[in-house]
């Protein structure tokens, strides 16, 4: 049998044809140019779900679900993408529409809980009850799964694990409040760490790095001139390393998983990351030594996360 995946972003949607094994038969992806009317864009997402079938040759009525992962706040049981300021949609009826054009159910859930499911079914959680997923990227975002279930709160709208409240230094957060989770432990964050301590250190290697010029700086510029030893640099990926190990010690104390399980590009520093972020937690957490610890690791599915994520969706609604 076969599942859709579809993974909604502000720039570009990706779509994919998935095997019940979590394997990508066929995938593609467009330009989302959201300020078009949402009809143009989800009339797109058909076109490119029926060029992908008919590039397989199995027919439409082969295909079991459509999962959906979008940014914003979703009210998964009725599939509508209540807000999303990524695309700029309010109240979008997207798997109801979805469904008008193919006739196939379709599954709409936020993107995190989609990777997270992903993670879960066919990733580094396979097999296990409880998992943690955090995505690291422009923010921080969370799914959960507790006791072989997606959580998801009241109205679809828990799982902003990105939005505890953590350390005390006024950084001001999109959602509206002040030092949320993710202006300590985003990617924003850290590139924003980078650019303070050069601008204090004219001498450290994280200049040469960036050639110079402040605004090439990236997530990877102080990990990488850190790892040659550079003081400043050392410094900003302490001072980041201590603040996501924080975070992540909050998420342990509050859900207990067997894994939490990291996303998104700083991840690439695998072990340089992980280990102190381990360690961090290990010695952080509650009860610590009395019961097996959390242990952390990195994300499996890589850049097709969306799509299996999404599939996954559809394909836990059909087993």
């Amino acid at each position: 049998m076969y599942y859709i995946g579809v993974d909604i972003g502000g720039t570009n949607i990706k779509v994919g044809v998935v095997d019940s094994k979590g394997e990508i038969l066929k995938k593609s992806s467009f330009a989302t140019e959201s300020k078009r009317p949402y009809i143009e864009i989800i009339k797109d997402i058909e076109i490119t779900i029926r060029s992908l079938i008919n590039g397989l040759k199995i027919n439409l009525n082969d295909v079991k679900a459509i999962g959906v992962g979008s940014p914003g706040i979703i009210d998964s049981n009725s599939g509508t993408v209540v807000y999303t300021n990524n695309i700029n949609w309010e109240n979008v009826p997207l798997g109801k529409e979805l469904t008008a054009l193919t006739g196939i159910p379709s599954y709409v859930h936020n993107d995190a809980n989609a990777a997270a499911m992903g993670e879960w079914k066919f990733g580094m959680g396979k097999g296990l009850k409880d998992i943690v997923l955090i995505t690291i990227g422009t923010g921080v975002g969370g799914g959960v799964i507790i006791n072989g279930q997606l959580f998801e709160g009241n109205y679809s709208a828990g799982a902003e694990l990105g939005h505890i409240r953590l350390g005390g230094e006024g950084y001001p957060c999109t959602c509206g409040r002040t030092d949320c989770f993710e202006t300590y432990s985003s990617a924003t964050a850290l590139i924003r760490f980078t650019k303070q301590a050069m601008e204090i250190n004219p001498d450290s290697k994280m200049w040469e790095y960036v050639g110079k010029d402040i605004d090439k700086t990236n997530g990877k510029t102080a990990f990488e001139c850190a790892k040659l030893q550079d003081k400043a640099a050392i410094e900003v990926v302490n001072k980041y390393i201590y603040y996501l190990g924080e975070g992540l010690a909050n998420m342990a104390n509050i859900f207990r998983p067997e894994l939490i399980i990291l996303g998104g590009g700083v991840c690439a520093q695998g072990e340089y990351l992980t280990k102190p972020l381990q360690e961090h937690l290990d010695r952080n957490i509650y009860a610590k030594g009395l019961i097996p610890t959390v242990k952390i690791v990195t994300a499996s599915l890589g850049n097709d996360a969306g799509i299996i994520g999404a599939a996954a969706l559809g394909i836990a609604k059909h087993e």
